[in-house]
């Protein structure tokens, strides 16, 4: 059933999230018996969890051009692939050092950190592997295309540069522009991949995607300002992770640079609790600030921006369903936070 069924994107996410969920499935090896544990930690990062919102863009891109369901369910489920190698990689001690991902142990706590970085190696290449395939589109410049589009994304001008950036955000303090800069390469890059990734399939030339291009850019910047947005609104329950990480970390989101902005004593306050070990007590008062001094409105207020870019650029694309149900999902994303 293609997306342009639904019209209602609650009712359309769900259905791309389920179909992707089974076609990664059926791609996934069981593998050997030497090889069982990589497998099992493959299958255990990627499947059963996420709202699978790249592949819902892949999706809805591939509705609006017109591409056949295999393809696009092909193309969607190797993104999804590279996001899950991503939040593997991203979890480990060397890195985030989170132990909890989506409400259970990260990977490399369920297994054991090798396994784990050997895990995400291997959805990273099985994602190449996918788009490489015949299977995938009869046309092998297509299929380059896609392999292109998405290595950029993912690599060191795309996720991997801004997770670089991230790291390099807890021992400096980084302007709103160097920011915005981040979260347009680790999380805005992959994002603008899977919303193009359609029209590729569709054999649509550059030039005939920049509205699309357009779309992804401003959708990237608001989806990511309501992740950190959750980050410090939402209970740890349905994070599934702690609340407040990115700041104890001491890496400055657009909430708390906005408080740290508005300047006075909670600005004050809370600088000097930025980028150090903390006590519960003094994670929550943290928190507190940022919730009380106006970051948090401010954060919003941007997001509606951009929400409102990405929704008139919706006007410039073919008229149809699924560019309807484009439309309304960045507002959707950021509903949950306010």
């Amino acid at each position: 059933m293609p997306l342009s069924s639904f019209r209602q994107f609650e009712a359309a996410l769900a259905h791309a999230a389920d179909a992707t969920e089974q076609t990664m499935d059926r791609l996934l090896p069981k593998g050997r018996v030497d090889e069982t544990r990589v497998y099992e930690a493959m299958r255990y990062s990627s499947l059963g969890g996420g709202k699978r919102l790249r592949a819902f863009f892949v999706l809805a891109g591939a509705t609006l051009f017109r591409v056949g369901q295999t393809p696009a369910l092909r193309t969607a489920s190797a993104i999804e692939f590279v996001h899950a190698y991503s939040l593997i990689h991203d979890d480990l001690p060397a890195m985030d050092d989170d132990d909890l991902r989506r409400g259970k142990p990260s990977c490399h706590k369920q297994f054991d950190e090798a396994t784990a970085i050997l895990a995400g190696d291997c959805l990273h290449a099985l994602a190449f592997e996918i788009l490489a395939d015949p299977s995938t589109h009869a046309d092998p410049f297509v299929r380059s295309e896609l392999i292109l589009d998405l290595a950029r994304a993912s690599g060191p001008s795309g996720m991997a540069g801004g997770q670089q950036m991230d790291l390099e955000a807890e021992r400096q303090v980084f302007d709103l522009a160097t920011v915005t800069r981040l979260q347009q390469m680790k999380t805005g890059a992959l994002i603008c991949a899977a919303v193009e990734a359609g029209a590729i399939l569709g054999r649509v030339p550059p030039e005939g995607r920049t509205h699309l291009r357009g779309y992804a850019h401003d959708l990237g910047l608001a989806f990511q300002i309501a992740d950190d947005l959750l980050d410090l609104t939402a209970p740890d329950q349905q994070l599934g992770k702690p609340a407040g990480h990115d700041m104890v970390e001491g890496v400055y989101t657009l909430p708390v640079l906005r408080t740290l902005q508005a300047g006075g004593v909670a600005a004050v306050e809370l600088l000097a609790l930025l980028g150090k070990p903390l006590s519960a007590a003094e994670q929550e008062k943290a928190l507190s600030i940022v919730r009380s001094n106006g970051g948090i409105a401010a954060a919003v207020a941007v997001a509606h921006e951009w929400v409102a870019r990405a929704e008139a650029a919706c006007d410039l694309l073919p008229v149809s369903a699924a560019t309807e149900v484009l439309r309304v999902a960045p507002g959707a994303l950021l509903s949950s936070v306010r």
